[in-house]
């Protein structure tokens, strides 16, 4: 087996636990996070495009997000675009600057957003294993067909196995992370 072949498959491990990553930045924890805008989409110049284009976010302090258009002409389009969202969240629109307070979260809604997340991390895991499956079967047909010896299939097998161990450990390590996110108040 050459080194491409588990490059290949570190890199789509990698890929779906960036994918994860960037997931859980998007959901909300009680603090003021910029990557809570990161999904909405804004009505600006004849097309919807991502906030990130039409202005800069930032969080000014722990519950607010400022949010500063390059054009203030796009303010109002992007008021309705966070109004739309499912972020239930009211900007404050005072022309140039709109900024979006952040409230604290309820310790029920805490727990829901608990079990949303484990449920991304679970899901995550479930396609690292799918990857691993597909990687040891291709393994195994190689060793069948004569290409691969008994011995280096072997041991193929088990550095795919803790290429798959490591990267459940860091989405246990990033789910840890976000769970203590959430609960600190």
């Amino acid at each position: 087996m050459d080194e491409s072949y588990f490059q290949e498959i570190d890199d789509r491990m990698r890929n779906a636990i960036k994918a994860a990553a960037h997931e859980l930045a998007m959901v909300r924890s009680g603090r003021a996070n910029p990557a809570l805008l990161d999904r909405i989409m804004v009505e600006a110049y004849g097309s919807q495009m991502p906030l990130n284009q039409v202005a800069t976010t930032n969080a000014s302090d722990a519950t607010t997000i400022l949010i500063r258009p390059f054009d203030k002409n796009n303010a109002g389009a992007i008021e309705k675009a966070i109004l739309k969202s499912d972020l239930g969240l009211t900007p404050q629109n005072d022309g140039t600057v709109l900024r979006l307070n952040i409230p604290s979260l309820t310790q029920e809604r805490r727990q829901e957003l608990v079990k949303m997340i484990k449920q991304m991390v679970e899901d995550t895991k479930v396609q690292l294993r799918n990857i691993r499956r597909d990687c040891i079967e291709k393994i195994r047909k190689m060793e069948k067909s004569g290409d691969v010896s008994e011995d280096n299939a072997r041991d193929a097998q088990d550095r795919v196995q803790k290429m798959t161990d490591t990267g459940t450990e860091e989405l246990d390590t990033l789910f840890k992370k976000k769970e203590e996110e959430i609960i600190t108040i």
